[in-house]
């Protein structure tokens, strides 16, 4: 019996069933509207507007960070400034009917039955489509009077082809996972633990500073966070929250494991990936000897590197490089720190985290980590220093002058202050070269400033530190 071939009619069926907005009075889903809005919403819409820039725009990020619900909440937008449905197509090449078509084949289905033919295009997931970035450019440079925005999980696979093939034509949009101040945001605590620390804001050279009204609750914010508040949908939806270890691991990392990476790179040994991931998720925060892990799974180096690119490109971990006393790099690089992009998927792998687990140390310098994911500009100048049994977590170069910056040691604890010696590592290397701002050392609870020798150091509570960090690089003024 021959195989029976989708209709063009089938796919026609499906693009308004994906467009409800083209009936008159439809809108999105009425979720959507109610929805809080990342803290990127403002930014990405006015990228999206700017119909005199021909320019498509990548919505890059890892699944589950709200990158469709925020192309929803665009078109919503769009819609309440004037723009007919009519105008407006959304396309997920997930969707099973559409395989096998390529962009402008759906674009033309759309413009037989809206010849006046749309300003904005959508195409979530586009990463399933073999040789896209082709199609894109293709389309841009066809259709100069439409915006075409696209979006993907693979975020760093995505970017290599958006530069390579794309250059001039697309803008890439990177959307991380939930911030810690976000987290308070669509929680609704934020008011009730932070205010801004208006004295402060001379004397520490023009940037914010924020006051905590009550850092045990800030805390048990913190640990939460830590456990379901990278996602939205687990933040919002108590289901979801309530089972978000196996929400996480199954519609997050194992399709990602088993899915997206074996079909965007041909992986074979999918099961020897997942085990190298665990590994790495398990020591999210610690120093990785490419030799040593080599040896201890019995994986090639050569093979080692590509899978640590592979799961960079799902945006899973981050690789930062390591320096010495004297901020240098090393020639021959074969020690990095790993981090998860999101210390939630941690708590999914091996179990909630509570605020005396003994990870919490370690968690706890991931999460302020991942507060600098949402910077571009500074997270790739992020380091870490060794040397001579000495150690720094954080070492952040000036962008422009790659000069050190600052410098950030994470404790979950209070014993640094009243224990100098737990502090010989940051203190030595601040002594080495001037920086803009006084060495930063994480506590529990505590926020002080004390002198050692002729150096200050600010120590201030982690959950603090990461709400100050994520709220002043997306909301600077």
């Amino acid at each position: 019996m021959a195989l029976m071939a989708i209709s063009e009619r089938e796919v026609i069926e499906r693009l308004r069933f994906d467009n409800p907005w083209w009936q008159a009075g439809r809108s999105v889903d009425a979720e959507y509207h109610a929805a809080p809005r990342r803290a990127y919403f403002p930014t990405f819409h006015a990228q999206v507007s700017q119909l005199e820039v021909r320019r498509s725009v990548l919505l890059m990020g890892p699944r589950r960070v709200g990158k469709t619900w925020m192309m929803f909440q665009c078109i919503d937008q769009l819609m309440k400034e004037g723009v007919s449905g009519s105008r407006i197509l959304f396309a997920s090449l997930e969707t099973p009917l559409y395989t096998g078509l390529s962009l402008e084949a759906i674009l033309k289905l759309f413009l037989k039955l809206h010849p006046d033919g749309p300003k904005f295009v959508f195409f979530d997931e586009i990463q399933y489509l073999p040789d896209w970035e082709r199609h894109l450019k293709s389309l841009t440079d066809s259709y100069r009077k439409f915006r075409f925005v696209g979006s993907g999980s693979a975020a760093a696979a995505l970017r290599r082809k958006s530069q390579e093939s794309g250059a001039g034509r697309f803008t890439d949009f990177l959307l991380p996972p939930l911030s810690f101040a976000e987290y308070l945001r669509f929680v609704g605590r934020e008011g009730e633990l932070i205010r801004e620390d208006v004295s402060a804001f001379v004397r520490d050279g023009g940037a914010r500073r924020w006051i905590c009204l009550d850092i045990w609750e800030l805390n048990k914010e913190f640990v939460r966070y830590l456990n379901v508040g990278g996602f939205p949908e687990a933040v919002m939806v108590p289901a979801v929250g309530n089972a978000s270890g196996r929400y996480i691991r199954q519609d997050i990392i194992e399709k990602v494991l088993l899915r997206d990476l074996p079909s965007l790179y041909g992986i074979q040994d999918v099961q020897e990936l997942n085990r190298l991931f665990n590994v790495l998720a398990y020591n999210s925060g610690n120093e990785v000897n490419l030799e040593s892990l080599s040896r201890d799974s019995s994986v090639t180096k050569i093979t080692l590197s590509r899978y640590l690119e592979y799961l960079e490109a799902a945006f899973l971990i981050r690789r930062i490089e390591r320096v010495d006393q004297d901020f240098g790099s090393f020639q021959r690089a074969t020690n990095f720190k790993v981090y998860l992009t999101n210390p939630t998927m941690r708590a999914a792998l091996f179990g909630p985290l509570e605020e005396s687990s003994p990870s919490m140390g370690a968690m706890a310098e991931t999460a302020v980590f991942c507060q600098w994911l949402h910077s571009s500009l500074w997270i790739d100048r992020l380091r870490y220093a060794r040397w001579k049994g000495r150690e720094v977590d954080m070492v952040s170069l000036d962008p422009h002058s790659n000069a050190p910056a600052a410098l950030v040691e994470v404790k979950w604890s209070d014993h640094a202050l009243e224990h100098g010696s737990d502090l010989k590592g940051i203190l030595e290397l601040a002594g080495k070269r001037p920086l803009r701002r006084a060495p930063l050392v994480t506590t529990l609870s505590r926020r002080e400033c004390r002198t050692f020798g002729s150096l200050e150091v600010d120590f201030v509570p982690t959950s603090l530190h990461c709400y100050t960090v994520s709220r002043n690089l997306q909301d600077p003024t």
